[in-house]
Parts: C-alpha cells; structure tokens; sequence
C-alpha cells in the first residue's frame, strides 16, 4: 500500500491547533516530532522500555499526516478523493488561516511517497545487547562476544510485548527477584510482557512460573524466549487475562501458592492488584512491584500496608520506585 505524507515544519505551541484544523479537512492521526521532555506523567502512561535520550528543545516541531493514495494516484481523505495538489492546496489554506491569530514558526510543507512501514521490527534499530549488573541482555539478532561466553547471559526479543530489560522499572524487578529466589521458588508474574521476569526467576532457580497478561502477543513472546534461552515449556504458564477483574483467571492461577509474586504495572493497577494477589501469595511470601513513578510511592505504599502485608525495600532508579514487601 503507498501512502503520502505531509510533514509540516512548525513550533512546537501550534501542534494542537493544527492538528485540530487539519483534522477537519480530513487529516487524522498525526505524528509529531519535537524534543520537548516528557513529563513525569507521558512517561508513567506510555511505559515505554526503549527510550532513548533525546536533544534539548529547540521549540521545532514537525507533523506528519499520511494519506492513503490508491492505484491511480489519487488520495483518500474521509469519503474524497483528491489530487495531491489539490489536498496540498487546502492545507496551506488552513495553515494560513491559523498563521492570523497564531505563531506557527515556518509552516513549510514537504511531500513525500512512503510504502507501508514495518513498524513492529523498526524499534530494533535501539535494542542492542547491554548489562545489567553481571547479566548481558542480548536479543537474537546480535552475537555474544567471546569474553562474555563464561557469563549469565539472557536472550530477550519483546516483538510487539513490553520487557527488554532496558527500562528502570525492569531492572527493579529483576534485582530483587535475583535477592530473593531461592531453589524450587515458584513464580507468578502478573504482566509478563515479553516474559523477561519469568523466565530470568528459572534462570535463577526457581522450579515453575504461571504468568498473566492482558495481551495476546505475549503468548508468542514467552514461547519464543524460553525457546532462545533453552527453557522447558512446562515450566513455564501463560494465562491471558485480567488477573483483578477476571474469577476464572484469578481459579486457575490458584490461591496461596507461590512464594514470590512480581508486578511491574502502572501504579494506579497496583493499587487495584495488591489485594487480589495477596491471596495468591503462600504465607511469608514475597512480593515484588515496579511501575512506579516517583510520585505515586506513597499511594502504593499504603495499598500495600491496606493488604497486611509488610513493606521490606523501597528502592528507586531514576524516577522509577521499586518495593518488595512479605505477607507475614
């Protein structure tokens, strides 16, 4: 399928209105770039584990539009079909129409032809092999250096699921479950993601992992993972569901059996999961949460008191909070 895009060069106080404006004439789904930071909130919301550093704001920002072009070259806006020029000629009269009230720096406007994008395999240009602590993190797709051959290393790809191990919150988890895991432990990881927690807590030594997740892209993330790292299927279970809300789910994961339940979720659904998976917990077991801004410590340390269950560490990365706690 080809698409054009538009990419509108401007400053970074007109993006809404545009977007706005534009969206009236028929254009959706615009793609901003800026290097505006993120707020401690965008970063709580979007939970992204590659994310790299980006410049300073420079007040630039650039939106693109991509319109869908069929075979004889016209383009699909809502229930029109448009020539180029004539599509090009309503954007600059919205632009202009903004640019009286509104300061929108150049308004420039570049055309392009783009084909589909592979969006799902793009990210792995910022994936590469990494430590954390004395584990090397390495997705498939590079090899591992003869001086590292000696050393506990984990073959991560996430695909479409969350966890690389890059992430703050990740490396939490992982250090404490490397604290706390002993031989025969066995796992519940509630948002397994790629599987990364799971399966490093068999690497570590425990005898069996159940894992819960909302999304359906996990269950081939965690196959192909304990695959790449040489991990018995069995030993490892996935149920995909909602884990708070969900009485089967909440059945067949079972109750009062696992010694050590981990939780790297946004604080607001820790909150909600913390009295549900104290029932999941065999008494003394250990539970592990991460997913917390730094804001949002104190609320989940009282959900976690409001469950009687006794706060061990608070550790913090970033702006990233990490706690482990023990149902006595």
């Amino acid at each position: 399928m080809k698409w054009k895009k538009f990419r509108i060069k401007t400053v970074t106080q007109a993006e809404d209105i545009i977007i706005s404006a534009l969206y009236d004439i028929g254009l959706e789904g615009a793609q901003i770039e800026d290097k505006v930071p993120l707020t401690a909130a965008e970063k709580e919301q979007m939970f992204v584990d590659i994310l790299p550093q980006g410049p300073e704001d420079d007040g630039i920002a650039y939106l693109s539009f991509f319109v869908e072009e069929d075979d004889n070259g016209k383009l699909l806006v809502q229930d029109e079909e448009l020539e180029e020029a004539a599509l090009l000629e309503r954007i600059r009269g919205g632009l202009e129409e903004i640019r009286a009230f509104c300061e929108i720096g150049e308004g420039s406007i570049a055309v392009d032809e783009t084909e589909d994008i592979d969006w799902i395999n793009n990210w792995k240009q910022y994936f590469h092999q990494f430590y954390i602590d004395d584990l090397l993190v390495i997705p498939s797709w590079e090899e591992v250096a003869p001086k590292d051959r000696g050393k506990m290393i984990l073959h991560i790809d996430p695909g479409t699921a969350f966890g690389t191990g890059m992430h703050e919150t990740t490396q939490l988890c992982i250090r404490q479950l490397k604290k706390y895991v002993m031989p025969g432990s066995t796992i519940l990881d509630v948002g397994t993601g790629s599987g990364i927690l799971g399966i490093l807590a068999l690497m570590f030594g425990a005898k069996r992992v159940v894992g819960t997740d909302l999304d359906p892209c996990a269950l081939d993330a965690v196959r192909d993972n304990l695959e790449a790292n040489g991990i018995e299927p069995k030993k490892f279970e996935m149920l995909t569901g909602n884990l708070i809300t969900e009485k089967e789910i909440q059945d067949r994961v079972g109750y009062g059996c696992y010694d050590i339940v981990t939780a790297n979720i946004l604080a607001e659904v820790l909150v909600e999961l913390i009295p549900v998976v104290t029932g999941q917990m065999k008494p003394g077991g250990i539970l592990i949460l991460s997913g917390i801004i730094d804001d949002k410590e104190k609320t989940v340390a009282e959900a976690v008191e409001a469950a009687g269950l006794r706060l061990l560490e608070t550790c913090h990365q970033g702006e990233w909070v990490g706690m482990t706690a023990r149902k006595e």
